[in-house]
Parts: C-alpha cells; structure tokens; sequence
C-alpha cells in the first residue's frame, strides 16, 4: 500500500483575466456585486486557513528570497545553495517562493542538509511550476496571504539580488520591524555589490530628509559569504529563545 500524500494547497493554471488578486484589486465593473465580494472574502479566509494548517509545526525556518531568473551558472546560484544548507545543517526549515532561480538554489541546500524544503508559490499570468526540490508545497492566489506565511514562520529573511518581488518582499519586512507589526529579526541582504547602491541611496538621502532612522539602516546586515549568514541567524535564534525563557 503506497504511504498517503500530504494535502496540498493548489491553484490551477488560470487565465490572466481571471486571476483571483486581479479580480479583487481592479475597480469593480457595474456587475460587481456586494454578495461576489463576500463570498471572495470568505475564499481569502479559506487560503489563510489553509495556510496556517499546512505550516502549523514548521519551526524554526528562516524564507530565502531572490530572482527567479537567476541561472544555474550565476554565482549567486551557488551561495544560495551553501547558504541554505549551512541553516539547514543548523536546524532551520527553508522558506522560498517555490519557484526557479535563487528560490530553486535555496531548495536545493535544504534537501543536500536533510531538512524541510517548503515552496510557497504564487498563481501568477503565466504558469510558475514548483521546483523540483521543494518537500512542502503550496500554491497562493494572492500575495498578501502568501506573504502572511513567509513572515509568520520564519525567524530571519535572507534576500539575495531579485527584482521588484524581492524588493517588495524586503521592504514588507523592514516596515513590519520599523513598526513593531513583528518582533524585531533578522533581514540579511547578501552581496555587497549589488545591494551598495541602494543601502547608499538609504544613508544619503532617506535618512538625511529624516524620514527614516539610523536604528532603520543600521538594522540591515550586508553579507558576502553563507557562513556570515548562518552565524548572525543562529545568534539571532539563541537569543530569541533565551529572551523567552527569561518571561
């Protein structure tokens, strides 16, 4: 008798027109109604549920984000591999979007470290398919919900180089911390050379027209090696743990 399957949460392939996030964000047409809008709240509540279900006993984890075009070949493929093996290997579940690229990598060096490779994914205009290395699987069709779960079950985000998602899931972070939405962990942006220009841009011209802190910039750790990445994770994790205890 073959072992059950864990259930997953999965979208089917939908046409762009007919995307869920789209659905809900556009200005409703004149056929919109007050009754189609409940019952979309009540299919976003059913994806929170599941959610929740399917994550309840991850701990600890830490989400690893970047391209999705990010190829075999490019080096940040590789430390993205290292990087998530070393927190692997150190006890923490690994975290991505599920997709290809930097995402592919961080899967990959959770299953080289023998520990839980989760992929929560996104239903997207064009079909995103699950990496092949993923262990716990989940597709969203909206993003909110799908961020809720990077942020509710990890203990730190590691970005490396990505596009407008990544920053989008970056900057979601660095809010939620700079106002108290979540206790205060971890944000690792790895490369300094890519990641230089825009810390710069931080120091020089937000923080001098006062609209953010130097507690705000001074928060964001820049790394260049994966063991840099394990060593501020697993202390983070000590002292949360050791903060806990003392309550």
């Amino acid at each position: 008798m073959p072992e059950p399957q864990e259930p997953t949460l999965h979208v089917p392939p939908t046409q762009r027109e007919d995307l869920e996030d789209r659905k809900l964000l556009d200005r409703p047409s004149k056929a919109e109604t007050l009754q189609s809008e409940s019952w979309r709240v009540l299919r976003i509540t059913s994806e929170f549920v599941t959610g929740f279900d399917h994550l309840a006993d991850v701990y600890p984890a830490v989400s690893i984000f970047g391209s999705a075009r990010t190829v075999l070949s490019d080096r940040y493929y590789e430390a993205a591999v290292r990087t998530a093996e070393l927190l692997g290997r150190a006890g923490f579940a690994i975290i991505t979007g599920g997709g290809p690229g930097i995402m592919e990598a961080a899967n990959k060096g959770a299953k080289q470290a023998g520990v839980l490779s989760i992929g929560c994914n996104i239903q997207l205009p064009f079909e995103q398919e699950v990496n092949t290395f993923v262990d716990k699987a989940m597709t969203f069709r909206y993003f909110f919900v799908r961020k809720t779960m990077f942020v509710k079950y990890s203990e730190a985000f590691i970005t490396f180089p990505g596009g407008f998602g990544t920053l989008d899931e970056l900057f979601g972070a660095l809010v939620l911390i700079q106002t108290k939405k979540i206790s205060d962990f971890p944000v690792i942006l790895y490369g300094s050379d890519y990641w230089a220009g825009m810390i710069d841009w931080l120091r020089k011209t937000m923080l001098a027209a006062n609209n953010i802190s130097q507690d705000d910039v001074d928060s964001i750790h820049v790394v260049d090696e994966p063991e840099q990445v394990r060593d501020i994770v697993v202390e983070y994790h000590r002292k949360a743990l050791q903060d806990s205890g003392k309550k």
